[in-house]
């Protein structure tokens, strides 16, 4: 007996409960790969554009000059550059105040510098949650598929006069199937999440020490104007 051993044929022939774990399973692959994809392009940008702007900032450059020019980009701002114009932004608004202390300031500019990373940190991290969630149940709908498969295969069989193999193997075949389309869909979320969490931890760490090194050259200028 021939036996079509396409992924068609055992959809075709699976169970409705089976039918519907597989296409949960595909709809959670294709869900997951989209996001995956357009992580990989976001976080690679902000790669780009933190490198770009940190060359820019340690080049020696005027701040204000800077800073106008991030003014005049500021609906497209991201990554540290964004930290930068919350922070200075701040500083310059507390630096035309009168009595306010060196230290005000510098609160100010941290506070507003820690909001801006804050938000950042939401855009970075977004669908990195579907992507967990995809990787870890992935398998347990799998198997459940699974185990629902084998179930209905052996309660045919005790219809059956004699039981066979060959009888078995196809509907335990089938119900097979969604395990590995559970473990296709989970292998590359788990991998994409864990790659992508570590990457964002790095721009983080980049984040707060900028924020610390900039707050240092915030407070020296903010202690020159109440010199």
């Amino acid at each position: 007996m021939n036996i079509d051993s396409s992924l068609w044929a055992y959809f075709i022939n699976a169970g409705i409960v089976v039918k519907l774990v597989l296409l949960f399973l595909v709809g959670a692959s294709i869900a997951s790969w989209t996001y995956i994809l357009q992580r990989s392009l976001y976080i690679k940008d902000i790669r780009h554009t933190t490198n770009q702007f940190e060359n820019r900032f340690w080049s020696g450059g005027d701040l204000s000059e800077m800073y106008a020019n991030s003014q005049q980009q500021k609906s497209s701002l991201q990554g540290m550059e964004a930290i930068f114009l919350a922070g200075f932004k701040e500083f310059l608004r507390l630096h035309k105040q009168a009595c306010v202390t060196a230290e005000e300031m510098m609160e100010g500019a941290k506070r507003a510098m820690r909001v801006a990373q804050m938000r950042e940190q939401d855009k970075l991290e977004l669908h990195l949650p579907l992507l967990a969630t995809v990787g870890s149940t992935s398998p347990y709908v799998g198997l459940f598929g699974t185990v629902w498969g084998i179930m209905l295969s052996f309660r045919a069989l005790a219809h059956a006069q004699q039981a066979t193999l060959t009888m078995v193997a196809p509907g335990i075949a089938e119900a097979l199937v969604a395990t590995a389309m559970g473990l296709f869909a989970a292998i590359p979320a788990i991998i994409a999440y864990n790659r992508y969490a570590t990457e964002i931890g790095r721009l983080l760490n980049r984040f707060d020490a900028f924020q610390d090194e900039f707050a240092n050259i915030l407070f020296r200028q903010a202690q020159q104007k109440l010199s």
